[in-house]
């Protein structure tokens, strides 16, 4: 509805009644803004910017041609990341009403960001430049999705839309896969701890894979997704995550660092379960090659089986040849005793022969007498032996005697040694007072040397008659 069709209702009903109030026009005329405009987004020049105690921000739109005041409550304004000031050319998204105690047309903002590309978009694509640097959008850190997951987890909102799609979709595809929902707020001050918190639950359960999802909304509303520390906790979960975050045409931080992107809820749902149609498919492949696999196991069970059967003999066949076998062997064993027995026979008789020829003992009384008189003469020759030895002896000891000192000191003489047993032979080098030692037949004399004399004749041993005593 325009506004002039806006204001030919209210003519209308001026028509119909016969007076309004200030209070009822201006009532009527906000109800109407807000029903029929609802959320639009101006694009204008700021203007007369004020922010009071209360924290509220208050400020004007204009182009070159109007102007509308607005308003942006702190609830809001504390979302906008960018410095505001007069002059600043700005994109507002939020409701047209009508400010009634003073019935000014107004416009309650709930986004302001700078016109164009805004801050929001230049905050994501900062971000985006930075992580891609340090390496969390590397296909090589990605991972690969399980084919058929056996649990899957779902982070989303309880309510939303999205939820539901992916839901349909697997009640759809696979309705055997278990699902565990971990719900989370997907926007607003809360959502990004929730987000946070959630991966890493999932990343403690036995699960095979995270789905991250929630439905299309403004850049603002997807910015829990565009987050830096939600998409480090992507890159931390211990499972893969594929994310289905808004529309098609939506991109957040999350679909990169993720290890797969899908375009919607559904699509992320369909990519993480097999159809029906697959399932059938590859069972009836296996079904195929299972047959395959049997069928050849069979035929070759069947030929092992004729093998083994043209190999098996008869138990009675088996029998009676080794039975005959028997027979034949204790045959060959008699005849090899048999003729062992005539063979030894002939070699005793041989020898019993020898034996009688040879005559033994009558040999044996011959060598004895031999014997005999060979001992004879070995008697008779280690007798004459033993008497020569002993003559021989005999004659040595009276030569050795002969030339004995024993002898001579039997006969009066004594040999005269120094105190070092050196013999003394001459009257030279000996002095009165030396020590000397005289060795007899039958003893030892200590001799002191009273005086010497050389020259003297060499006595002969004393008679009987010439001793002193005589």
């Amino acid at each position: 509805m325009s506004v002039q069709e806006m204001l030919d209702k209210l003519l209308a009903q001026a028509d119909a009644t016969d007076v309004f109030t200030v209070s009822q026009l201006t009532r009527q005329a906000r109800v109407l803004l807000e029903e029929r405009l609802g959320e639009v987004r101006v694009e204008g020049e700021l203007s007369n910017f004020r922010q009071p105690g209360s924290g509220h921000w208050y400020f004007t739109l204009k182009d070159d041609s109007a102007q509308i005041r607005c308003a942006m409550f702190a609830g809001r304004n504390r979302h906008v990341r960018i410095p505001v000031r007069d002059g600043l050319q700005v994109l507002v998204r939020g409701r047209v009403s009508l400010y009634e105690p003073r019935g000014d047309f107004q416009l309650i903002a709930d986004q302001l960001e700078p016109a164009g590309e805004g801050a929001l978009r230049a905050a994501f694509e900062a971000l985006k430049a930075r992580l891609a640097e340090a390496g969390l959008f590397d296909d090589s850190r990605k991972r690969a999705l399980p084919r058929w997951p056996r649990h899957l987890t779902i982070i989303s909102s309880r309510s939303g839309a999205a939820l539901r799609d992916v839901l349909h979709v697997i009640e759809r595809r696979f309705p055997a896969l278990p699902v565990t929902l971990i719900p989370v707020a997907v926007q607003g001050d809360a959502a990004e701890a929730q987000v946070i918190a959630a991966l890493k639950r999932a990343g403690d359960l036995d699960t095979d894979v995270v789905l991250l999802t929630r439905g299309g909304g403004s850049l603002e509303d997807l910015w829990t997704f565009n987050l830096e520390s939600v998409a480090r906790a992507i890159a931390a979960c211990a499972h893969p995550v594929v994310s289905a975050i808004g529309h098609q045409t939506d991109f957040t931080i999350a679909d990169f660092v993720a290890d797969q992107r899908a375009p919607t809820p559904s699509a992320g749902a369909e990519i993480l379960t097999p159809s029906r149609e697959e399932i059938a498919a590859v069972l009836r492949q296996r079904a195929l090659g299972l047959g395959r696999a049997l069928h050849q196991e069979l035929r070759y069970r069947a030929q092992l089986l004729a093998h083994q059967r043209a190999r098996l003999i008869d138990p009675r066949q088996r029998l009676q040849a080794l039975m005959q076998r028997s027979d034949d062997l204790e045959g060959r064993l008699q005849r090899a005793w048999l003729h062992q027995q005539r063979h030894l026979t002939r070699r005793l008789d041989s020898a019993h022969h020898a034996l009688s020829v040879l005559q033994p003992a009558r040999q044996i009384a011959s060598l004895q007498q031999s014997l005999g008189g060979l001992l004879r003469t070995l008697n008779t020759s280690m007798t004459r032996s033993l008497q020569r030895q002993q003559l021989q002896l005999a004659g040595r000891a009276r030569a050795l005697q002969a030339v004995s000192p024993l002898q001579t000191l039997d006969r009066g003489y004594a040999v005269l040694t120094r105190p070092n047993r050196q013999p003394v032979t001459s009257v030279k080098g000996i002095a009165a007072g030396d020590q000397l030692q005289a060795y007899l037949t039958d003893g030892t004399l200590a001799v002191e040397v009273r005086a010497t004399e050389p020259g003297g004749r060499l006595l002969a041993p004393l008679t009987a008659q010439e001793t002193p005593d005589s």
